[in-house]
């Protein structure tokens, strides 16, 4: 890495972690439009200890930055570590891989609950197999619930029905 150019340091691939640390904390708090001291003050709050001249040391050279420090700032700007500390100039794509991290999580879980409802309604299906004088009954209160949470949750994300606040117990 050393043999590569100076001028590729504004793409961050020079940049290493202090140095990295240094320019976001600025980029950050310039953003924000927040002082050294209002850093400060934010970062001594959050339980580091920190003062403005500090804040202005790092962000420009002068001081190194400790973990428990790169931790606090990264807390007190709402981004994870990784995004902190990452080349400045890859923050947004850093959130974007946060994001990501969240969709495929998010779709795991879904998988997950899937399978679970799978095994549940296998588990149904076959005790009613082994109790068919109560199918009926059973299989229209399972799809009655079904449909209420599936309201619930369609409602959570669309808000109730323009009907439904007018006149709530109309059918």
């Amino acid at each position: 890495m050393d043999d590569v150019p100076e001028d590729q340091d504004e793409a961050g691939i020079l940049l290493k972690g202090e140095e990295n640390v240094a320019r976001r904390l600025k980029l950050e708090r310039e953003a924000r439009g927040w002082s050294t001291t209002a850093v400060s003050d934010r970062m001594n709050d959050a339980g580091f200890e920190m003062n403005p001249s500090a804040v202005w040391r790092i962000e420009n050279g002068k001081r190194r930055i400790n973990l428990d420090e790169a931790i606090g700032f990264a807390d007190v700007f709402g981004v994870s570590l990784p995004n902190f500390v990452g080349p400045p100039r890859l923050a947004a794509k850093a959130r974007a891989l946060e994001l990501i991290d969240d969709v495929v999580r998010a779709f795991r879980d879904t998988q997950r609950a899937n399978a679970a409802f799978t095994r549940a309604r296998d588990a149904f299906d076959s005790y009613l197999a082994d109790h068919p004088d109560i199918r009926e009954e059973a299989e229209v209160v399972i799809s009655n619930a079904i449909a209420e949470v599936a309201m619930e949750a369609a409602q959570s994300l669309t808000g109730p029905p323009e009907d439904a606040e007018s006149s709530p117990h109309q059918p």
